[in-house]
């Protein structure tokens, strides 16, 4: 049994148009919660491209990472099986295209949602983790770094994956 600790890693989208924030409404195990568009990061991708890909998936809108707003490690307990998970989430702000029509949300996803900074406040008990809200306090405080921070070697998008090893 391998005993090596290993954070989620998730990538964020910190989408702000005219003052407001978009969020995702999802179907979670706790029931129906607001985030911002995220998931998990994808083998072979780079931390933004996995950033702008679920950011389509869940929102029908294409983003371009601009900026990265921070690097965020937190551990959450599901109360109902009480799973004990650490993610490392990298948020990002960007560009927000045109919503496309045709694309049908992930699934989970109910909604989007355009909120203000304080109707995201007032709804932290309805998000999917204290991060929805930190980072977008990060944001509102102008909190940006250049995205060649984060450095994704070629070999992760180019090299075959290994072989699983076969058990004896």
């Amino acid at each position: 049994m391998d005993t090596r600790w290993k954070p989620n890693v998730t990538v964020a989208a910190i989408i702000e148009r005219d003052g407001r924030y978009l969020l995702v409404e999802e179907h979670t195990q706790e029931g129906l919660r607001l985030n911002n568009p995220a998931g998990h990061l994808d083998p072979f991708e780079s931390p933004a491209d996995g950033c702008a890909r679920e950011a389509l998936e869940e929102t029908a809108h294409p983003f371009t990472p601009t900026a990265l707003v921070g690097v965020y490690l937190s551990r959450f307990q599901r109360p109902a099986t009480g799973e004990d998970i650490t993610y490392l989430r990298l948020a990002f702000c960007g560009d927000l295209g045109d919503f496309q029509p045709e694309r049908s949300l992930d699934d989970g996803i109910v909604r989007t949602v355009w909120m203000t900074p304080e109707e995201v406040r007032a709804s932290a008990d309805r998000h999917r983790s204290p991060l929805v809200l930190r980072c977008i306090e990060d944001h509102l405080a102008g909190q940006r770094y250049p995205l060649g921070l984060i450095y994704t070697d070629a070999a992760v998008a180019t090299l075959p994956p290994l072989p699983t090893p076969r058990s004896a």
